[in-house]
Order: structure tokens, then C-alpha cells, then sequence
């Protein structure tokens, strides 16, 4: 199936749209459907608004790695729920959606590298995790017909992978069979506000009441925020991926070392990605928060190439409104499904790298490349929290690492939203870090 699908593919979900639920949620990614199913589980009425397709933006265009190895701390326990969901609804679903268990695997090139994962694993330990460091001979043993010397290796054999655009509708169609209704190409234009609360939202096709909405706009949130008077420092940065034809076999799991990431498909080919890089166009919100990353770009000087400026219509574009009128075509409508072009030089380096590391496949021919604008924040740790703004909750900034934890932190956001104690210490991840004096505390730079 070629990628991205979703992009070619007519709407799957198109209901009517309700004048009235208890529940809207904004954005059809793997936080929003979880989101919106496990809402729908617990008897409320909820519907789902995706602007343009479910799955069509970072959701469907990541590596499909399912992992705990290598998190942040405050992450882990809720991985580990993740994990557990994961496999459940790998048995509830009437189809494959490529789940395996399959491993993780961090390739090291030098002992500084294996010093970087042996600080890691007093958390793997704490947790109770598979995680170990292989020796140089260990790491042969694990991928044994590399051509690559690496010194050793962080490897987690319970971590998993998945086909994201096979997993993601998979995943919509059982929240609908749960009962939540999902509405594709129907852009949320704003909030409709009474008081100083939510009290429905406003879309291309009309209004839905309601008092509780929950945004997962992924890189669009920020300017979604932006139009009700809100703002966090969220930016988007784009990452190129690349899948091969089919190959033999070399390594079942996800591994990277200093140059690529590689997992295997269920196809037979290989997903591909530059290890550490990716691009940040240079637009206002990026201008204004750039000090704020100061700390993560010096941390990590060449994993960040900076670009002028964004392609039209992207949400950070310099042509891109701030502020619209709610009775008017809004930004979410000009592009409904951001799909940026894949930085050609790197994906031929892909197959070059890959075909140095294991020569015996043979030529390697790229079948496919994309990529996605990844939602980050500057502490690499994502934004789950109610807004201060009455009737709203932020599930945004995933940073790359929201496929694999998305169904548990869709359960998160869900507890959030109905009033329940959210099962866990949400500290890390709450909305007002950024500006109520709290030091930044990066992620682990694994």
C-alpha cells in the first residue's frame, strides 16, 4: 500500500454532525481517537472533528516504534500502560495491525555513547524493565550480519512496533463501533465561549454544543490556542522518513545508531530514518520561542538545521492568519492535511547508509519517502493538562514519541476530562510549566 494513504483515500467517517454531545474532541492522531474511545467507553458522548483525514499527518508518518526504553522518567509507568493497551487491542481488533514484539535496540559507536545508556538504566530498573547494555559481542550476536563494529548496545526485548497507517483507522473504526462519532474534513474553526467557558465549538459545517473540548491538534494546537487568546511554546519540525522494497532479513526490531534508524515492515521492506535530524522552519511563533530552546538546541547543536521559512498555509508560515473570524474560512480549512516534502539529499543517504551496514542485501531501493511535522516542546516532554480556559484540555506536544504512548495517554486525557484522578504524577506534563517559574528539565537526549 503506498503511502500515505490516507491523503489519497476518500473520507472513511463523514456523519452528520450533531447539534449537541457532551465531548468534542479536536484532531483525528492517535491522542484524539484514544482519547475519544476511551471517553465513548465510559458512557459519554463524544465526537471527533478531524480537519482533513484520520491518521493523515505525524500519526501515520512515524517510525512504528512502540518502546519504553529510552524515556523520560515521568513517561515510563505510562508506557507501560501504553504497552499493555497496545496488546489488548491488538486481540479486540478484527485486524492486523502489525503489532509485534520485536525490541528496541540503541546502537553505541564508542564508550561515550555506552555511558549515555548506562545512565539511563537506574530508571529501567526502578520500573522494573527488560533493559540491558550488550557488550560489543552481545550486539553481534543480536545483529549479526551488520558490518558495523559498534561497542555495545541498549536493548529492550519486551518494546514493539507497529504499521502506523495500517494501526491508526484500525483503531478509529473500533472507537466508532464504541460509539464515538468521527467527522473527517470538518475543520474547527474556534471555541463558542459563554462566561468564560467552553460551551460548544464552532466548525466549517455549523456549531456543536458542548462544555468540554479537548485539544490534539498536534502541530496545529499552537495557533489553535493562539486565536483564543492562549499560547505555549510549541514548534513543529519537520523529519524525513523513507521505506525500501522489500529486503531480506537482517533485524526484526527498531535499531539506530549515529546515522540511520531502520525497523521492518510487515511488507518486507524497511523503514528508514536520519538518526538526530530534523528541520525547523523559521516562522513568528518560531522567532518568539526560539530563546525558550536555547537550552535543547545547544544541548543538540547539529540535530537541528534551521529554514527560512515554512511552505504556504503550514501553521507556522509567515503568511498564515492569527486571528479569524469564526463565520470565515479559517487556516485548518486552507490545508487540510499537512504534508511536507521529504529532504530528498537525506533519503538517498538513507539507502547508502543501510546498504553500507548490511552490503549483503544487495542494492537498496527506496519504494516511498515522506515526512511529518513532529509537535515538540522545549523540555521534549508533551503538555497534558486542562487549559486555563474552563471546558478545555490540551493533549499536544508529543515530540516524536506519541505513537507508542498515545493509546495511554488518550486514557490520561479522558480521566482528565470526566473529573477522575488521572492514575498518575502529571507534573511533568502540566500546562503552565512554561511560564509559572518552573527550571527547564530536558528529556533524556536518547
Amino acid at each position: 500500500m503506498t503511502f500515505p494513504f490516507q491523503i489519497q483515500m476518500p473520507p472513511e467517517h463523514n456523519a452528520a454532525l450533531p447539534k449537541e454531545t457532551d465531548v468534542v474532541v479536536i484532531g483525528g492522531g492517535i491522542i484524539g481517537v484514544m482519547t475519544a474511545w476511551e471517553l465513548a467507553k465510559s458512557g459519554v458522548s463524544v465526537v471527533l472533528l478531524e480537519k482533513g483525514r484520520i491518521g493523515g499527518e505525524q500519526s501515520s508518518r512515524n517510525w512504528g516504534w512502540i518502546r519504553a526504553q529510552g524515556r523520560d522518567p515521568a513517561e515510563i509507568p505510562i508506557m507501560q500502560e501504553a504497552a499493555a493497551m497496545w496488546r489488548a487491542m491488538a486481540e479486540e481488533i478484527p485486524e492486523d495491525i502489525g503489532l509485534r514484539k520485536s525490541g528496541v535496540c540503541y546502537l553505541a559507536n564508542d564508550a561515550n555513547e555506552i555511558g549515555r545508556y548506562e545512565s539511563w538504566m537506574p530508571h529501567a530498573r526502578a520500573h522494573g524493565l527488560d533493559t540491558t547494555v550488550l557488550t560489543a559481542k552481545q550486539t553481534r550476536d543480536l545483529i549479526p550480519d551488520a558490518a558495523v563494529n559498534w561497542a555495545g548496545a541498549l536493548w529492550t526485548a519486551s518494546d514493539m512496533k507497529a504499521e502506523p497507517w495500517v494501526a491508526l483507522p484500525a483503531i478509529a473504526r473500533a472507537a466508532v463501533r464504541a460509539g464515538v462519532t468521527i467527522i473527517e474534513g470538518c475543520a474547527v474553526r474556534a471555541l463558542d465561549l459563554a462566561g468564560g467557558k467552553v460551551a460548544g465549538v464552532i466548525t466549517e459545517r455549523g456549531r456543536i454544543i458542548c462544555e468540554q473540548v479537548v485539544l490534539a491538534g498536534g502541530a496545529w494546537s499552537q495557533l489553535f490556542l493562539r486565536r483564543h487568546g492562549l499560547t505555549i511554546p510549541q514548534l513543529a519540525v519537520r523529519a524525513t522518513v523513507a521505506a525500501t522494497e522489500p529486503l531480506g532479513d537482517v533485524f526484526q526490531g527498531g535499531a539506530v545508531d549515529s546515522r540511520l534508524a531502520f525497523r521492518k515492515r510487515a511488507d518486507g521492506g524497511y523503514t528508514l530514518a536520519p538518526e538526530g535530524f530534523h528541520e525547523l522552519y523559521v516562522g513568528p511563533d518560531a522567532f518568539r520561542a526560539l530563546a525558550g530552546y536555547a537550552k535543547p538546541l545547544l544541548a543538540d547543536p547539529l540535530g537541528t538545521r534551521l529554514l527560512p521559512a515554512a511552505p504556504r498555509h503550514f501553521p507556522d508560515a509567515w503568511g498564515t492568519a492569527r486571528k479569524w473570524d469564526a463565520d470565515r474560512q479559517a487556516p485548518f480549512e486552507r490545508m487540510r492535511i499537512l504534508n511536507p516534502s521529504a529532504n530528498t539529499a537525506k533519503v538517498a543517504k538513507l539507502a547508502r547508509d543501510f546498504a553500507a551496514t548490511f552490503p549483503q542485501l544487495g542494492p537498496v531501493k527506496i519504494k516511498t519517502a515522506w515526512a511529518g511535522m513532529i509537535d515538540t516542546m522545549p523540555d521534549v516532554v508533551p503538555i497534558v493538562d486542562r487549559a486555563p480556559l474552563d471546558g478545555l484540555t490540551v493533549a499536544t506536544g508529543m515530540c516524536g514519541h506519541g505513537f507508542g504512548i498515545g493509546p495511554a495517554f488518550g486514557r490520561i486525557t479522558a480521566r482528565i476530562v470526566m473529573g477522575k484522578a488521572a492514575g498518575y504524577d502529571l507534573q511533568r506534563f502540566r500546562y503552565g510549566r512554561f511560564t509559572d517559574g518552573t527550571k527547564l528539565h530536558l528529556g533524556p537526549n536518547l
